[in-house]
Parts: structure tokens; sequence; C-alpha cells
């Protein structure tokens, strides 16, 4: 078995892919008030949200635990609409040595589609590879969405 993986999951998002996009650029703390069975917390521990370089901290539960994710934002492409964040602290650094999230837009035949890649590298071939960790973010993905469909 490999240790290096690649997951991707591709959600339809009906808010439309801008409104995803600039919410996760410019507003993620939000995500605890939208989904707080999942995100308990997200704070900016240097820098501004929309700026490469800048560390988000997060809290949210997996597996009925309360974990942690400290991440710098990579590369942010407003072309592709994507954001791409680097793990460097946190529970998911216990099972993977390498954590990269990539968040893009693609629209496909008018539909926009909020694309999640994992790319990790497993510290050993014991460790799962982190489908249930990507479950949770499409959870989340489909929160904001719900949340984005309601406002006026």
């Amino acid at each position: 078995m490999g240790l290096h993986g690649k997951l991707v999951a591709a959600i339809e998002f009906k808010a439309g892919g801008d409104v995803f996009h600039e919410f996760v650029k410019h507003r993620p703390h939000q995500v605890s008030t939208i989904s707080p069975e999942i995100v308990k917390g997200c704070d900016l521990h240097e820098g501004e949200f929309s700026h490469v370089g800048s560390i988000i901290c997060w809290d949210y539960i997996h597996d009925g635990k309360v974990k942690k994710a400290k991440q710098v934002i990579q590369l942010i492409d407003e072309e592709k609409k994507l954001i791409q964040y680097k793990v460097i602290e946190g529970d998911l650094l216990e099972l993977y040595k390498d954590f990269v999230i990539t968040s893009h837009i693609e629209t496909k035949d008018g539909i926009d589609l909020v694309t999640s890649t994992f790319e990790y590298e497993m510290v050993n071939e014991d460790v799962e590879h982190p489908f249930s960790t990507l479950s949770l973010v499409v959870d989340v993905i489909k929160a904001v969405e719900t949340h984005h469909l309601a406002q006026p």
C-alpha cells in the first residue's frame, strides 16, 4: 500500500460558486455559527483571512472528539476561485506527515461545483485514508449552501 494519497469530492453548490469562494476566503470564521455541530471555532492566528501566508486555527468535531488544525494559506487563485491550505499543526499531523487541502469552484453545464481535494502522506501503512474527514468537509459545504439559500 502506498503512503501518498489524494481524495477529491465535487459537490453541487446551488447558492453559486462565487458565493462559496468569497465566503471561504473572507468569512470562514462564520462556519462555526452555520455548522456548530461540526465546527466549534475558526480563529485567525496570523495575517488576514484572504491573504497568502495567513494562519487559521480550527476546532472541529471528528469521531465524537474535539480536534484542532492549524493551517497556512498557501495559494489563492482568483481566476480558478481556488484556495489552498497546508496543515502545519494539529491532530491530522498525528496520522499524516503532510496534508494539503484545496478548495476550488468548477462550473460544468451551468452547475457550480465546490471541489475539495486532500493531498496527503500517511505516517505509516496502518493509517487509513481520510474519507471521514472529507465527509465532514462535504457536510460543512452543504450547511453553508443551506444557510445561503435561506437568506432573503
